[in-house]
């Protein structure tokens, strides 16, 4: 059974996807620590303020400003939640990526992803996103199928 402290942890990691789907960032970054550091494996792009991780997540949401993250599963232990999450939108806005912009296809998404948080009391200190970022492209027509 969850901790009150567990429940605590998985909640405000919660309130990060929820900021994230509305668009709300003041909510997104409530619980970030100053300098929190942010891994997006796929990418291999890393941020250390949140003022970084919030301009990195903005970018997402102007590629794909209908994007949403739906969590499936969430697990916490000790000072670390892990959340299963689906991510889907659609590619709206130019995305820019390592070998130059992907232009706005219009196409759908449906990514899998795992986030764990890392916290220091209620504020989180670390984020590790694991996104399938081969099936995104391959929906979006960037790579063969």
């Amino acid at each position: 059974m969850a901790t009150e402290q567990q429940q605590d942890l998985t909640g405000i990691a919660q309130g990060v996807i929820t900021g994230f789907n509305k668009g709300d960032w003041e909510q997104f970054r409530a619980s970030l620590a100053p300098d929190v550091h942010y891994e997006e494996m796929g990418t291999m792009r890393q941020t250390d303020s949140a003022d970084a991780y919030v301009q990195l997540v903005q970018g997402w949401k102007q590629s794909f400003p209908d994007a949403k993250g739906t969590i499936h599963h969430t697990i916490a232990s000790g000072d670390k939640v892990a959340q299963e999450v689906l991510w889907e939108g659609t590619h709206t806005g130019d995305m820019p990526t390592p070998n130059g912009t992907l232009p706005a296809s219009g196409k759908k998404i449906s990514v899998p992803a795992t986030v764990w948080y890392i916290f220091q009391g209620n504020t989180i200190k670390e984020v590790h996103h694991h996104i399938d970022i081969m099936t995104m492209m391959t929906q979006l027509g960037a790579l063969p199928s």
